[in-house]
């Protein structure tokens, strides 16, 4: 079932990005299963907030969070290699068009599930991000990790073995399947031995040190970035769920797109 899953995903993105208004392009995805009773799942309201959602609040006989990473393409990220310290047109509209890609997708996945007897759901939380704390009750990066589709960088981005240019989502279950575990290797450069540590270097705030991350800092770019790129809309909306969080893309991504930890390919 667990190839069902990441054939359903890789078709459907390849199908979705063949449509003629969307422009975006996306490389092969990657698919993890999470344990909804992994510890470390259970422990996100320690390690992120209180606030943070469990598996179980989205479906009480959650089994399992399948988590899928969603590569983008070189020619993408150079858009957003620039001298600017503001994010390309290019890399706002693959924000906004892939988050909208995974919401078909996951009422898609929802649908083939349920027809085979299986209970799926979404987190409300997914979408919605406080503009006070600079945190989400719905952590992709963190569920990712629990799947065990890669390491977290200095970058604060999940590293996986196709690299960090790209976007994770989730979808809770109750699918019965063997869950995959966390990974123990460190694939961020800096962690392991010292060297790069090149997304502090492309930082255009300053935000991103080698000692930590300033995400106030950050989030003002991000900010003056939604300004700037209001064709596209905005994915996030408050705690309310109802009022958008920006007039428009709130992204920077010059710490990604930059780094050598981008596009590599480990095995």
């Amino acid at each position: 079932m667990k190839e069902q899953v990441r054939q359903w995903i890789c078709e459907y993105i390849e199908n979705y990005g063949q449509r003629p208004d969307i422009v975006t392009k996306w490389g092969e995805p990657l698919v993890g299963f999470a344990d909804a009773s992994h510890p470390y799942i259970l422990n996100l309201k320690t390690i992120i907030d209180t606030t943070h959602e469990l598996p179980t609040d989205v479906l009480e006989d959650a089994s399992v969070v399948i988590v899928y990473y969603v590569p983008f393409t070189r020619e993408l990220a150079e858009t957003n290699e620039t001298g600017t310290q503001y994010a390309s047109a290019e890399w706002a509209r693959a924000y906004e068009e892939t988050n909208a890609m995974f919401k078909n997708l996951n009422a898609f996945l929802i649908k083939q599930l349920e027809m085979r007897g299986w209970h799926a759901g979404i987190s409300p939380k997914s979408a919605t991000f406080d503009q006070k704390r600079l945190k989400s009750d719905w952590s992709y990066r963190h569920f990712a990790y629990a799947a065990g589709l890669g390491s977290f960088g200095l970058n604060n981005m999940l590293l996986t073995k196709s690299g960090c240019c790209g976007r994770f989502n989730t979808l809770v279950t109750n699918l019965e399947v063997e869950p995959d575990q966390p990974m123990t290797d460190e694939y961020c450069l800096y962690k392991k031995n010292g060297s790069c540590a090149v997304c502090v270097k492309h930082c255009p705030t300053g935000a991103l040190t080698t000692e930590g991350y300033d995400r106030h800092k950050c989030y003002e770019l991000l900010m003056k970035n939604a300004r700037i790129h209001t064709e596209y809309g905005s994915s996030y909306v408050d705690e309310s769920g109802k009022k958008a969080n920006s007039v428009g893309s709130d992204v920077c991504g010059k710490c990604v797109t930059q780094s050598p930890c981008a596009f590599w390919e480990l095995k």
